[in-house]
């Protein structure tokens, strides 16, 4: 007879899961600000989280193990398989990133880093202030880099919706709450011990 043990194993260290929850509640803030004329504000908040980013980009190699991208940057053709499998209700429970999450991870990274990046340019242009003061110049500019700027913080948004659609759906399939152990570090290490009569 075969029974399924629960041992509680982390898997998110404490800077993984201060960045995660950094993250969020900055974008949410980012996106009211951004739509409340607080400049000021939304500047400061597009900041920190490119400086999130930047310490996510880094904590990527040097990071513990499952926050390491080594672990969980997959090729398109896994994450495509992966996607396969788990459509058909097959899709194997992953104790770090599963590659469809992993490539959330990037997908999220590199739309947040584009949006920030298109802000400070955008306040560079309209202000005259930040890091990219001076780099562009006209209301030709300013109009195309409010635009990108905006598109890629609703891009950002949808594929913040996609995220969480996922955790929801991984944690139903694999009977784990996701969000629990985004901020306990803490999943359910299962193993199969062989019990006998």
């Amino acid at each position: 007879m075969t029974e399924k043990t629960h041992t509680q194993i982390r898997v998110w260290d404490l800077p993984v899961r201060l960045f995660h929850w950094g993250l969020a509640g900055s974008f949410v803030l980012a996106y009211l600000s951004g739509e409340n004329d607080l400049d000021h504000l939304h500047s400061l908040i597009g900041y920190f989280i490119a400086s999130l980013l930047l310490f996510r980009l880094l904590w990527g190699f040097v990071g513990s193990r499952h926050a390491r991208f080594g672990d969980f940057v997959r090729p398109p053709s896994a994450v495509l398989g992966y996607l396969r499998q788990t459509l058909q209700g097959k899709g194997p429970r992953h104790l770090g990133h599963n590659p469809a999450g992993g490539a959330m991870v990037i997908a999220l990274m590199l739309t947040l880093g584009l949006t920030a990046l298109s802000g400070m340019a955008l306040y560079g242009s309209t202000d005259f202030a930040g890091p990219m003061a001076g780099w562009f110049s006209g209301a030709l500019a300013a109009d195309l880099l409010e635009e990108t700027h905006e598109f890629l913080a609703q891009l950002s948004l949808v594929l913040i919706g996609l995220h969480l659609t996922g955790v929801l759906f991984s944690s139903l399939a694999h009977r784990e709450n996701l969000i629990k152990s985004m901020f306990t570090g803490l999943k359910a290490d299962l193993k199969k011990e062989q019990l006998h009569d």
